[in-house]
């Protein structure tokens, strides 16, 4: 399955995923959020916290507007600590 089959995952963020070494929803979900998301920051330092949801999401199957609250503000956590 190609990573921009998964909620969340276009074209590009799939591409950037690929260039980091991230090739199937498997590996994805492997390496788990923060991980991939630390891996496209080293490539896009420019990568925003929308880039951490979608991935969030791609990770459970579920659209990023999806996240418990909770895990929104781990998320946002982790974030604002980069």
């Amino acid at each position: 399955m190609k990573l921009s089959k998964l909620p969340n995952i276009g074209e590009v963020l799939e591409k950037q995923l690929e260039a980091v070494g991230i090739d199937t929803p498997e590996k994805l979900r492997e390496i788990g959020t923060e991980q991939v998301f630390l891996k496209l920051k080293a490539y896009e330092t420019d990568s925003c916290f929308h880039k951490l949801t979608a991935i969030e999401g791609a990770v459970r199957g579920i659209p990023k507007k999806n996240i418990s609250e909770n895990r929104k503000i781990e998320l946002k956590a982790f974030f604002d600590k980069l």
